[in-house]
């Protein structure tokens, strides 16, 4: 929970206004993977409820656009990339292998849309942008993980690339509560609404 100074703090800078819903929303499933829904990884958490969540969310809405990411990296960028000085256990994450998957329990088809990034957010480096811009689509629900790292920076890049964001509480998560929680609140306080999922439910009905 956060501190009331907090909030107070926020209010006078005038942050935590509602983010306005466009008509044609997408679902960015960020890094539900093996590596980090599978606990005997070194990156990995039981994230159980979180994919659930996330699953409910894809299979009640059809007709909406779905793009799952995953972090993968080859042998020489192991090697290479600065971030997995700093982050060793992702350099598990390797091209090929089960940790890159998608975790079996959510809806993914070939018909969806999968984005393969190097970095915490889902459009650095990618295509993730004009992908959205193709498709027309005004607001982005992010779900995945986790909450500190991957969408927290999917989230600040989502709203920098002019989409309307909205993180759905139950579908994101992290291995850490007390990081969930504060990156929760300045999510919700500065790039986008924290929503219930039976709000974000409701949400993608009424854009169907």
């Amino acid at each position: 929970m956060s501190d009331p100074t907090d909030r107070a703090a926020n209010d006078r800078a005038g942050f935590g206004a509602r983010t306005p819903r466009g008509e044609r929303p997408a679902i960015v499933v960020v890094d539900l993977t093996v590596g980090f829904t599978d606990p005997s990884y070194p990156s990995g958490a039981d994230l159980t409820d979180v994919v659930d969540a996330t699953a409910r969310l894809v299979a009640a809405s059809p007709a909406v656009p779905v793009v799952y990411t995953t972090i993968a990296y080859t042998a020489a960028e192991v090697d290479s990339v600065v971030w997995l000085r700093k982050a060793t256990g992702m350099a598990a994450l390797r091209e090929g292998t089960p940790a890159v998957g998608i975790d079996a329990r959510l809806p993914y088809t070939p018909g969806d849309h999968l984005i393969v990034k190097k970095g915490a957010s889902a459009f650095f480096g990618t295509g993730l942008a004009a992908l959205l811009t193709g498709l027309r689509v005004d607001t982005v629900l992010v779900c995945g993980a986790t909450t500190s790292g991957c969408v927290r920076a999917t989230a600040v890049d989502a709203v920098q690339s002019g989409f309307g964001v909205l993180v759905p509480r139950e579908c994101v998560g992290d291995r850490a509560p007390a990081a969930h929680e504060a990156n929760l609140f300045d999510i919700d306080a500065k790039y986008g609404d924290v929503i219930g999922l039976d709000d974000a439910l409701a949400y993608l009905k009424g854009c169907s």
